[in-house]
């Protein structure tokens, strides 16, 4: 009779057999194979770990997660690390922590505002809109794509509580600029680190600089749960926070499973609710479930094994493309890495010029006719996106640079999955297509 770990290495070799049958890359083959501008990068290891919790049969969060979280903030070298069910959910959780009573005067209310940009991802901005807070926008670089930092303090009122922006495509920010505002007028700096995992501004982890950072690990990024985000932070009271709108609003931060961590289970009153109502079931704020489930978490903690690999191809694969285009820098602005900072690239970002002799739409379709994907700087100028029309904003001075990047910009892949011989082709596409332009 064979025992649990037995009966556990069988079905374990069993999937590395299925993974190596079924799971196996497809060669590349040029003009005839599709080269993505991201993608999951995995072996048997993920399949063994996902069915390993499988087997558990625990579902929500457990082992994994708390294996995840660990190490991942002993990777950036922070103090808390707290997953989600997205990368959007975090950047709602990082925005709703702040909303806390529990906060004092520093509890953003309706109506204040918080600092941000046009060019990005929509849920950078929309949990401080459906947190009925104000987007305050500053225009952009079209070289690093982050903000002008030097017009952020002409941005800021009497309502400004944070400042709330990401590392564009994996490019820093400047670091030093926002968070020496940010202590000049005591705001509260959010990093949306979702295209920067393994980023360093000043040999630093991005995420690690700010109050709350925040990551995704949806397949394009950098590692993947399928699904997946987190935040980190070193404030122990916004790791409450955040624990509390993650978990339903709930007061008690007892871990799935566990009952009375405080050893005050029954002998508290909070809010109108009688002495000794049960801890487990007292609401500090009004919160959500996102939690992330221990089958996502599973695939994680092997993917966060390969992650330093990963960072490194993708950097390379950047200089390659960097390399290669640079011949033919009459025609495009190509992507400058922020002073001071050690960018782990999602994507390489592509301006054409405005004399180039063609616009982004012809060199966009031909790329796609070409099986190369290309993507737009995502929601591009937010601000003229349908979802905004009834939308209350500011805009500090002008948004001339986003608008351009609107009209003008578009990126290719750079992810891990790449190999030499598809960055080789990608380029001698872009060497035909400038070819019949001149």
């Amino acid at each position: 009779m064979k025992n649990k770990e037995e009966m556990k290495a069988e079905i374990f070799d069993k999937v590395k057999e299925y993974y190596l049958k079924y799971h196996q890359k497809e060669e590349f083959v040029p003009e005839v194979s599709r080269i993505p501008y991201s993608g999951r990068v995995y072996d048997e290891n993920e399949i063994i770990s996902l069915v390993d919790s499988a087997l558990d049969f625990w579902l929500t969060t457990g082992r994994f997660a708390k294996q995840f979280e660990e190490e991942l903030a002993a990777f950036l070298g922070i103090k808390y690390c707290l997953l989600t069910n997205s990368g959007s959910s975090a950047n709602l959780l990082a925005i709703s922590s702040l909303t806390s009573p529990k906060l004092g005067n520093k509890q953003l209310k309706p109506g204040d505002e918080v600092i941000t940009v046009a060019a990005g991802f929509p849920t950078t901005v929309n949990p401080i809109i459906q947190n009925n807070l104000v987007p305050v926008f500053v225009d952009v670089d079209t070289e690093t794509y982050n903000i002008q930092h030097e017009k952020i303090e002409g941005a800021i009122s009497d309502r400004t509580k944070a400042i709330f922006i990401a590392h564009t495509m994996g490019n820093p920010f400047n670091l030093d600029a926002v968070m020496k505002i940010a202590e000049k007028y005591d705001l509260w700096v959010i990093e949306d680190n979702c295209d920067a995992l393994g980023s360093r501004y000043k040999g630093k982890y991005t995420g690690t600089f700010g109050h709350i950072a925040t990551f995704s690990f949806y397949p394009p990024h950098h590692i993947t749960m399928g699904e997946g985000g987190a935040l980190v932070t070193n404030d122990p009271m916004l790791k409450k926070l955040i624990l509390s709108f993650r978990d339903w609003g709930r007061d008690c931060w007892c871990e799935s499973g566990c009952d009375n961590s405080c050893g005050k289970r029954f002998e508290m009153q909070l809010g109108k609710l009688p002495y000794g109502y049960d801890h487990k079931y007292i609401y500090s704020h009004i919160g959500y479930n996102l939690k992330v489930t221990d089958m996502q978490a599973a695939i994680g903690v092997e993917q966060l094994k390969k992650l330093p690999a990963f960072i490194e191809a993708r950097k390379r694969n950047f200089e390659l493309l960097y390399k290669g285009l640079s011949e033919h820098e009459k025609y495009f602005i190509l992507p400058q890495a922020e002073k001071n900072s050690e960018p782990s690239w999602f994507g390489f970002m592509i301006t054409v010029k405005e004399d180039a002799g063609f616009t982004k739409n012809e060199i966009v379709n031909y790329l796609e006719q070409n099986k190369i994907a290309t993507r737009m700087l995502f929601a591009g100028n937010i601000t003229l996106q349908p979802s905004f029309e009834n939308v209350k904003y500011r805009i500090h001075g002008s948004l001339q640079q986003t608008d351009r990047i609107v009209k003008d910009t578009f990126w290719i892949g750079v992810y891990q999955g790449m190999t030499d011989e598809i960055i080789a082709y990608m380029l001698t596409i872009f060497d035909e297509f400038i070819a019949s332009k001149t």
